[in-house]
């Protein structure tokens, strides 16, 4: 029988607390039964033909935390190759190799060198291979095979709450849900009864029941009353193993509170009260106190008090104190000891939230007697009214009457009243009033811009007892009469452009009264008589209370005006009609196109303002780029050397300028002179052009002078007329070239001279007309014309 090359890992069950192996195939014939061995098979071509073999595995089990002193022994491993010479050596990797799991590179013996725990790690998969020491290549290929670690009970149960806390409704019936606990094991539940777990009750009997496989606590009495005892304390025990002798249990605590439920009605401790009040005892104040007690709590012990007979049933009620749950009694109409000292009344007490399942308990509610004593008191003067609302006009002349107050004594002897006024409500003495009578009248003049309301106490005392006294609020009410003059509503202060136009329309004026009007205020606006016809402005009234402001004339000139003050009349519509006369500050600006404001000083343009950083920043890198400018263009000029731009048959005096920088024509400096444009009167007439020779020269022309402040355009507008009616003005062009290429460019040049394709698509008659100057031009380009025409 042949046989192939494999490793042999020899497992020793001699001792059953090392190793345990569980075989995966059936055992075959011919094989003695005291040997077991793992086959790890390689995997060349050769497995394709297998030969006959006993047991055939793949894993094995070791028992977890082992407690010896040695390592603790795995198995060995071999191969049919190992001579026993020492020319192979044993490796071993994978989980835990040469950490946990060491291998004896010489005999294969594999050693576990710590304690393992199933709960930490369950698996470990390791890969065997035996390798020739001289030649460092493997004599069979690696094969892989599996370790389990073997489960024991080592693991109690744990609660997953070390406290739990739940709550039941007393008077619940038998069996009734409480809570539900529960534990876990970490042990593994696929082997024997290490995590079965069980559930059983220490502490809370006769109570309270659980059921042993679910942990589910139920009530076990009927009737538990909370007003007898409200906390239970339960003890549940977990235990593995199925509860059987041995197994490891854990414990949990459970506080269960009984709820109240509404099971009591309220009940008085007594039948009968009595109190006593004196007649002078103010309305809404509390006579005295009852109260009902009920068991229960929070919202079932909620009680609301009513009296439901009795002779006082309409002159004392009774209210909840919802914090005490007591029912305070309180008067609803004064008391007087001369018309009846007695009164019996019935108070019932009732529970505001009743529960249908206890109304077999009886009626929740009770009632009990109440007799108020009242008491003969001196009192004092009593108003006529509780309060006195009075008007008076703001014009009235002083020591006008405005109203007058009444007190009297209620009591029999109706002794005599002084009045007076409280000065602290009056700290102004703006009224007084009368002693005698009561009668009250200013003392002072009155503005209801200033004040509208006035309130003021009056005090009445018996003049035999001037302790005996009693106070009423007066409230005086100042009506208004038209005595203010209307007013701008604000400052107004605005601008016109010089360049305004007619009729613009510049600001709007509204107008505001400190009076009041009971039909709105109507406000008229027009210019003061002075302002009326002289005015550069006109006014307009919008009939809405606002009127407009608009221009009279064209143009403005700050320099001439810069500022115009504008009187305005403003009146009311009311009786007498109030008038005033304001004042708008219009100040002429210089403004852009569209009519925003640039500058309103008259002397912006004489005396130099400061600059802003900003400014100074600009102006900064205008410098820095136009030197950058200047260094390249002159870098450019010296390349530039090799051949001329424009090659032309005739000697053309021509000035010619390129344009390579945004600023632009810093060599033409004769062509355009900005500082000759600024001060035309600085021109030297009898200056000659430099740029070209002149063929013929003619005695300069004097021009006239021009003004000062001569617009630019003007200038050269007139120069221009001058030197096209000037017969010996000479035809001096300037050929300006833009953005020319260079020799040798791709693009080649963009000038416009150069970018016809043909002479002949250009007609050059239109040149005649353009005067003497363009002359020249049109005799030399109309040549060319018939020349390529003949």
């Amino acid at each position: 029988m042949r046989t192939y090359h494999c490793f042999w890992l020899l497992f020793w069950a001699g001792q059953s607390h090392q190793s345990f192996l569980t075989p995966l195939s059936k055992r075959t014939s011919g094989f003695p039964e005291k040997g077991k061995v793992l086959v790890l098979s390689g995997n060349s071509r050769q497995d394709l033909h297998r030969s006959k073999r006993s047991w055939m595995w793949n894993q094995f089990f070791l028992l977890e935390e082992y407690t010896g002193t040695d390592y603790q022994y795995v198995g060995k491993l071999h191969s049919d190759q190992d001579k026993g010479d020492g020319s192979l050596k044993y490796i071993l990797s994978g989980d835990g190799a040469g950490d946990l799991f060491i291998i004896n590179e010489n005999t294969g013996d594999i050693q576990a060198t710590k304690r393992l725990d199933r709960e930490e790690k369950p698996v470990y998969i390791l890969r065997a291979q035996a390798i020739n020491r001289r030649t460092g290549r493997p004599v069979e290929p690696e094969s892989e095979f599996i370790i389990k670690i073997h489960d024991i009970n080592d693991n109690e149960p744990m609660f997953t709450k070390d406290v739990y806390n739940a709550s039941i409704p007393e008077m619940s019936d038998v069996g009734t849900f409480v809570v539900q606990v529960t534990a876990t094991d970490a042990d593994d539940p696929t082997y024997g009864n290490s995590a079965k777990v069980v559930y059983s009750i220490l502490q809370g009997q006769p109570y309270f029941s659980v059921e042993s496989e679910t942990g589910i606590i139920k009530t076990a009495l009927l009737n538990m009353d909370r007003e007898n005892r409200e906390q239970y304390q339960v003890v549940i025990q977990a235990k593995d193993m199925g509860g059987q002798m041995g197994g490891l249990s854990g414990t949990t605590t459970v506080n269960i509170t009984l709820t109240d439920v509404n099971d009591n009605p309220p009940r008085f401790p007594q039948s009968t009260y009595q109190f006593r009040a004196p007649e002078s005892t103010p309305l809404d104040s509390p006579v005295g106190r009852i109260k009902a007690n009920d068991a229960d709590v929070d919202e079932n012990a909620e009680i609301e008090y009513s009296i439901t007979e009795g002779d006082g049933y309409d002159m004392f009620g009774i209210t909840t104190d919802k914090d005490t749950q007591e029912g305070i009694i309180t008067v609803k109409k004064a008391l007087d000891f001369e018309s009846k000292n007695l009164y019996i009344l019935k108070v019932e007490a009732t529970n505001t939230h009743v529960d249908p399942r206890f109304l077999y308990l009886g009626p929740f509610k009770d009632s009990a007697t109440v007799r108020i004593q009242v008491e003969d008191v001196d009192e004092p003067p009593m108003f006529s009214r509780p309060a006195y609302i009075m008007e008076v006009k703001e014009d009235v002349p002083l020591n006008t009457v405005i109203g007058t107050v009444t007190a009297q004594d209620p009591d029999a002897a109706k002794n005599p009243v002084k009045y007076s006024v409280d000065r602290h409500t009056d700290m102004d003495r703006v009224f007084n009033i009368n002693s005698g009578n009561g009668s009250i009248f200013t003392s002072k003049p009155l503005d209801r811009e200033t004040l509208l309301w006035h309130n003021i106490t009056v005090i009445a005392a018996e003049i035999n007892n001037p302790k005996q006294s009693s106070r009423v609020p007066v409230f005086i009410k100042v009506l208004d009469v038209n005595d203010n003059a209307p007013e701008f509503a604000m400052f107004y202060e605005t601008f016109v452009c010089e360049n305004a136009k007619a009729e613009q329309l510049i600001q709007t004026l509204s107008a505001v009264d400190k009076d009041d009007s009971y039909n709105g205020h109507q406000f008229s606006f027009s210019l003061a008589p002075e302002a009326a016809s002289s005015s550069n402005f006109t006014l307009q009234d919008n009939r809405d209370n606002t009127a407009g402001i608009f221009t009279r004339k064209t143009r403005y000139n700050r320099h001439e005006t810069s500022t115009y003050f504008l009187p305005v009349v403003i009146s009311d519509n009311d009786y007498p009609i109030q008038s005033s006369t304001e004042t708008v500050t219009i100040r002429v600006c210089a403004c852009d196109h569209r009519g925003k404001m640039l500058s309103c000083n008259a002397e912006a343009l004489i005396h130099p303002t400061g600059l802003s950083t900003g400014a100074l920043i600009a102006i900064l890198l205008c410098i820095i780029i136009l030197l950058v400018t200047v260094v390249l263009f002159a870098a450019l000029r010296r390349q530039r050397k090799k051949e001329p731009l424009i090659i032309s048959k005739e000697d053309i005096r021509d000035n010619i300028v390129s344009y390579n920088d945004e600023g632009g024509g810093e060599e033409d400096t004769q062509a355009f002179d900005i500082g000759t444009l600024r001060n035309p009167e600085a021109i030297d007439d009898n200056k000659l052009r430099r740029d070209i020779v002149p063929e013929t020269l003619f005695m300069p022309r004097r021009t006239a002078t021009a003004r000062d402040n001569t617009d630019v355009r003007d200038f050269i507008n007139q120069r221009l007329k001058e030197n096209d009616t000037d017969p010996t003005a000479p035809p001096y062009d300037s050929l300006a070239t833009y953005a020319y290429e260079g020799n040798g460019s791709v693009a080649e040049s963009l000038s416009s001279l150069e970018s016809v394709t043909t002479d002949g698509d250009q007609d050059y008659d239109y040149l005649s007309d353009w005067g003497p100057r363009f002359k020249k031009l049109a005799d030399m380009y109309g040549s060319m014309d018939s020349d390529k025409d003949s």
